[in-house]
């Protein structure tokens, strides 16, 4: 009995870590192909800052985010654990309340894990914490996809934990769990990218201005004491932390591409 429970065990730590690593292989990997070389030329008026990080930097960050997914698949196993101990019954009884249930949930967990990023992120930032927990991610100072996981090992830990805390306060279906982590991953990658895809307003603000942009979060890591929310912008607002100059920034990085467009118009219309 214990060498089957130890070889479920190891077998649900190994699924855990590989669907992680998949999961951010391929947006990491692909955020980075797409926009930083597929389409870099294109989208070059739509790039935050002109630096571009050193593949250095791009091989470290890959290499922490790794083993901050070997210490998610180790938190995330508790989980297991718990369910199979009877001692975690949320997502068998939430199976059974059907698709509106299913889809309220997964807008829960999304507004509800915003709320735990900010303060935990906001917490981190105290000058006694920083540097055991948040630091690491902050040496990137100028973000790529690939910074989506870098952590401290105890960053690691408070982020892996909010899906277990969930999972014990509110029933919730398997299902809702593996679109919350890729809705998580798509947005964390894109917030590093380093190129502002949201569309803009006639005004220059964003189209949905209660999102967080890429500029948005670029600005965290250029001056750490702003903008700490991850999906929505209601908190930083709420809490007077959004930077000041965030909708200026935000505005001249989408507005690059059409100042390009009409250089290179008026020099074809002198050549004529």
């Amino acid at each position: 009995m214990d060498q089957d429970f130890a070889a479920a065990t190891a077998t649900q730590w190994l699924e855990n870590a590989q669907t992680d690593v998949t999961r951010y292989a391929i947006f990491a990997i692909g955020v980075w192909l797409v926009l930083w070389v597929v389409f870099a030329a294109a989208l070059r008026g739509r790039k935050i800052r002109s630096e571009t990080p050193p593949a250095k930097q791009l091989g470290l960050e890959f290499l922490i985010s790794l083993r901050s997914i070997a210490i998610f698949s180790t938190v995330g196993l508790a989980t297991f654990m718990f369910e199979r101990f009877g001692m975690l019954p949320g997502p068998a009884i939430a199976a059974t309340w059907g698709p509106a249930w299913f889809w309220a949930n997964l807008a829960l967990i999304i507004v509800a894990h915003d709320a735990y990023f900010y303060w935990a992120h906001r917490l981190m930032h105290n000058r006694r914490l920083f540097r055991i927990f948040h630091r690491r991610h902050h040496k990137s100072m100028n973000p790529s996809p690939f910074t989506a996981y870098s952590f401290d090992l105890g960053e690691a830990v408070i982020m892996a934990s909010f899906v277990p805390l969930w999972l014990f306060v509110v029933p919730t279906p398997w299902g809702v769990t593996g679109l919350f982590m890729l809705h998580q991953i798509v947005r964390n990658t894109l917030g590093h990218s380093g190129y502002e895809l949201m569309p803009a307003r006639s005004d220059g603000r964003p189209l949905f201005d209660f999102l967080t942009t890429t500029t948005h979060h670029d600005l965290h890591h250029a001056q750490a004491g702003w903008n700490y929310g991850l999906y929505f912008t209601w908190w930083d607002r709420l809490m007077g932390t959004e930077h000041p100059e965030y909708h200026a920034r935000f505005a001249a990085a989408v507005r690059r591409p059409l100042r390009a467009e009409l250089s290179l118009a008026a020099a074809l219309e002198r050549q004529t």
